[in-house]
């Protein structure tokens, strides 16, 4: 098939913006964090962008999209180490299947890195890496199958012939990854959250962020990157491109306000990681139904996710497991929230997916995909995710120790500080850098 060179270009530039949020992560989990905890959480990102881009391509685009085995999961061997990708026929419905692999790249290791958010400034390193090789062979490529791939393009029909038991035969609507990857990684930090149990002082003294313009421009970058996230889903550019980003848009927008209303009522004050929050809440909520809804059902989808992420947020400290940065509050409850209005909001005025939701005539038939799919996903990314994270624990240990987590996690795991305002005695680091004149001309 011959390549269509504007929807390449387009979705080279979307796959591009997708990866930039994995740094946006970073600086917004980051300024979130402690300032003794700021490059550990950083790290945590940037390694598992190191970690999934390797896998990816020895195996993990093939879990994810070889040839469907029973709807569960793609051929192992099919695509590995990228085997028949680089070949000048790989092209569906327009696009080489290297820009679509390298997009798809981009939710694999976002996906991943948004779970550590819930185990800030008590995870070894090396464990999470261990942790993250494992969940991602055995939790996310599978699920990305369940609910990304569509196989077999019938050109004469112009439409996929098989998939994902998620995605193809139950035909839950999940545009860019409500299901696959909000649902998946907030079910999972929950587990790891437990695992690891809570920092020390959790809810005994103030854990408050170390740097708030951070978070902002690291929401900010993520709000840019999720433009390529949603709208380059559909693998196309056409009538559905405009609605999917007016929708991304203005559900993030409100999702904004309804936060910034609820601190306001309940607090007496917005604040500017209530706004960044919130913005993060809306666009999770908006990702699975941007292209089902109408700009209208987006406004009520991200309004209704401020509001409640706004309250979900602080679980945590009545039920006692400490999800650090709130993964479990916005990814998890966002993600449930996005998946599930759709069956409330859904309108065949939005013509991608052409559906009527409950709100608009529609029958019970959508509302029960979406709750199967969502669930589906949360228990089991739940569940392997608990496993692996006790395994590790069980025997390399998961957690630092208490003196280390009182040290200061950067200076303990990686011989560093994010602010070095005065010198540091002690430690078993020095750089070998040159740092005074006379050291340089010495």
């Amino acid at each position: 098939m011959e390549v269509d060179n504007g929807t390449t270009a387009w979705l080279l530039s979307a796959a591009s913006m997708v990866l930039l949020m994995l740094p946006g992560l970073a600086l917004f989990y980051g300024g979130m964090n402690r300032a003794r905890g700021i490059l550990n959480m950083m790290m945590m990102s940037f390694g598992s962008l190191a970690l999934v881009g390797v896998l990816w391509v020895l195996y993990g685009y093939s879990v994810a999209f070889g040839a469907s085995q029973n709807g569960i999961i793609g051929d192992p061997t099919q695509f590995a180490g990228f085997k028949g990708v680089l070949a000048e026929t790989a092209v569906t419905a327009g696009l080489p299947d290297t820009v679509f692999a390298g997009f798809q790249a981009g939710f694999a290791v976002i996906t991943v890195a948004l779970i550590s958010g819930a185990i800030a400034d008590r995870a070894k390193f090396s464990a999470w890496m261990v942790f993250v090789g494992a969940w991602a062979t055995l939790v996310y490529f599978p699920v990305a199958h369940w609910v990304f791939a569509f196989q077999g393009f019938d050109d004469a029909a112009g439409a996929y012939t098989a998939g994902g038991w998620i995605g193809f035969d139950l035909a839950t609507i999940d545009l860019a990854g409500g299901t696959a990857v909000h649902i998946n990684a907030g079910a999972a930090a929950l587990a790891l959250a437990l695992v690891l149990g809570r920092r020390k002082g959790f809810g005994a003294e103030p854990m408050r962020p170390n740097n708030l313009p951070l978070v902002m421009l690291g929401a900010g970058i993520l709000f840019f990157g999720w433009f390529g996230f949603n709208v380059a889903s559909t693998l196309g550019v056409g009538f559905n491109s405009g609605y999917i980003w007016i929708n991304t848009f203005v559900a993030t927008c409100a999702a904004m306000l309804g936060w910034l209303v609820v601190e306001r009522l309940r607090d007496g004050k917005s604040t500017s990681l209530g706004a960044a929050s919130g913005a993060i809440a809306g666009l999770v909520a908006i990702t699975p139904g941007c292209g089902a809804v109408t700009p209208v059902g987006a406004i009520f989808i991200g309004l209704i996710s401020g509001v409640v992420c706004a309250f979900a947020v602080g679980l945590k400290y009545k039920l006692k497991y400490d999800d650090s940065l709130d993964v479990v509050g916005i990814h998890l409850v966002g993600g449930l929230l996005g998946t599930i209005l759709i069956a409330f909001f859904a309108s065949d005025a939005a013509v991608y997916y052409g559906q009527n939701g409950l709100f608009y005539g529609g029958g019970g038939d959508l509302f029960f995909k979406q709750i199967v799919g969502a669930i589906a996903v949360m228990a089991y990314s739940f569940v392997i995710a608990f496993i692996i994270g006790f395994i590790i624990d069980k025997t390399m240990g998961f957690r630092i120790s208490e003196e280390d987590e009182l040290e200061g996690i950067d200076f303990t795991e990686h011989a560093e500080n994010a602010y070095e305002l005065t010198g540091r005695a002690g430690g078993s680091f020095t750089s070998s850098r040159p740092t005074t004149t006379s050291e340089v001309s010495s």
